[in-house]
């Protein structure tokens, strides 16, 4: 069996997203405590290695490796402890949109194009973080509006959309020049994981300019 495409070899990278998501989100990031409260939200890139685990991997299992890893790092932070389920959620989310949207719709993985992966990969990864820009906020006030009543989640919101929004864009920056910095030495090296069926000739990007 190809390593590139062997059980073991998409499982071990799936380890290393988790491991690595785990320590840029716990070690990595700046904690901004939010005044008259017990809560805090942080600037991470926790995200970016989740987005990069979904351009390498496709969506499932790059998901997981990035919610694996930042619930790990909620469940080991007491300030975070209760938002661990929510982590699991949202950051498999980020990486099952990511990835539907750079392998299903963008074939990144058999992209012969630079440019094009470029795209798909920049595309991909605005979806992805798009949608937890949305949902983390919004999440997070619903649990917050039961848990702890209106005023409570009112005052953690702004803060936790200001944090998110920088989230996604620094992350969506780092993702993407990760991703097209590793891609032409993976696939130099044989190591670059092919996600779903060869698509090869079902795009013109992915045709274009072929080495």
């Amino acid at each position: 069996m190809n390593q590139k495409n062997s059980t073991a070899y998409k499982i071990a990278l799936t380890g290393l997203i988790a491991a690595l998501s785990y320590v840029v989100f716990t070690f990595l990031q700046i904690k901004i405590m939010i005044p008259g409260t017990e809560s805090a939200t942080s600037i991470h890139l926790g995200n970016a290695v989740c987005v990069l685990g979904a351009l390498l991997l496709g969506g499932p299992l790059g998901g997981i490796g990035g919610a694996i890893g930042m619930t790990i790092g909620d469940l080991l932070d007491p300030i975070y402890i209760m938002s661990a389920p929510k982590t699991f959620i949202l950051k498999l989310c980020i990486g099952l949109v990511t990835g539907f949207v750079a392998h299903r719709l963008g074939k990144l993985s058999v992209c012969k194009d630079s440019r094009a992966a470029l795209k798909w990969s920049l595309i991909a990864a605005i979806c992805g973080l798009g949608f937890n820009m949305v949902f983390d906020p919004l999440f997070s006030y619903c649990y917050k509006l039961i848990v702890l009543g209106k005023p409570m989640a009112e005052l953690t919101l702004l803060p936790n959309i200001a944090t998110t929004t920088i989230n996604a864009v620094t992350s969506t920056i780092v993702s993407v020049a990760a991703y097209n910095a590793l891609r032409p030495a993976l696939k130099k090296a044989g190591l670059l994981p092919v996600i779903g069926k060869s698509a090869e000739g079902r795009n013109p990007d992915h045709t274009k300019n072929a080495a």
